[in-house]
């Protein structure tokens, strides 16, 4: 049933992208659009069943969080109303500069043709002064024109930038809510897979446990069937060697070269021995294991 909660909190829109694009839509439509994800929201939750008293605990406080997401996305729609009307006027101040400065244009062209009617009928240095005059007085007044028109629309596009930087406010709020919410669906859901698969988990690793110490004990068998078959060739040959050389070819070696052979040989104490004793405690082994290889 938890997991039905946070899927019903996966199913809300959770960025601005999503209320961003919104605002393209109809008010009633978007206001819809948000009731139904806060109804549908609220109806996962109630049909989570608690697990537990901490898992009750979360499941209370994912409620509560879809709830503040819901009252979150309610004001980000809001906003959203809000600066599309900003944008609309935007519009409409626009157009409305835009038909003024036609209609200017045509005046000024009228007057312009008028006055320079006028003035042809003295002469033509007056058609000219006259024509450079109202032209360069109507371009004065455009530019008048066109100062106020920006202001207006300048002061509009302000009003419609506030406007949309709380949208964005409000629609991040939204998306944290929700962040938040499915955040604590999820930890709802986790604890209580969390308490059925700890024997499950437990059961696994004493059974990894037993199969790796099973693994460990072969290699070490193996290991020591080896060193044990090695030991058996060294000591064959050097029981060979030593038929063929016999203790005045030991008498060569080392000590240290002695001790090696006699730890080779399985030779107890070999580190406590004059060099004579373990010639002497080679040889006898040597002969024994000589008989045995020939009676095998």
């Amino acid at each position: 049933m938890l997991e039905e909660a946070r899927t019903g909190l996966r199913e809300m829109p959770s960025n601005a992208v999503w209320l961003a694009s919104r605002l393209a839509k109809p008010a009633d439509a978007v206001a819809a659009g948000a009731r139904d994800k806060g109804r549908g929201l609220t109806a996962a939750l109630v049909d989570a069943a608690p697990i537990g008293d901490s898992v009750d605990i979360r499941a209370r406080r994912a409620r509560d969080a879809a709830e503040r997401a819901r009252e979150a996305e309610a004001r980000a729609v809001e906003a959203a109303h809000d600066s599309k009307a900003l944008a609309d006027r935007v519009r409409a101040v626009s157009d409305r500069g835009l038909e003024r400065l036609e209609k200017f244009d045509r005046e000024a062209r009228r007057q312009v043709d008028r006055r320079v009617a006028d003035a042809r009928r003295d002469a033509d240095e007056l058609v000219r002064r006259e024509r450079e005059d109202a032209q360069e007085e109507a371009l004065e007044q455009r530019a008048e024109l066109e100062e106020e028109i920006e202001d207006e629309v300048a002061e509009a596009e302000a009003d419609a930038e506030d406007a949309q930087r709380r949208a964005e406010e409000l629609v991040e709020d939204a998306t944290e809510a929700l962040a938040e919410a499915r955040q604590l669906a999820d930890e709802a859901a986790e604890a209580a897979r969390d308490a059925a698969d700890e024997a499950d988990r437990e059961a696994r690793r004493l059974q990894s446990e037993a199969i790796q110490r099973a693994s460990e004990a072969d290699e070490r068998v193996k290991a020591v069937e080896k060193l044990r078959e090695q030991a058996a060739a060294v000591a064959a040959e050097t029981a060979r060697a030593l038929g063929r050389e016999g203790a005045d070819g030991l008498h060569s070696y080392r000590k240290p070269e002695l001790v090696d052979l006699a730890a080779s040989m399985g030779i107890e104490h070999r580190s406590e021995m004059r060099k004579d004793e373990l010639v002497s405690a080679i040889m006898k082994v040597a002969r024994q294991r000589a008989r045995q290889g020939a009676r095998a």
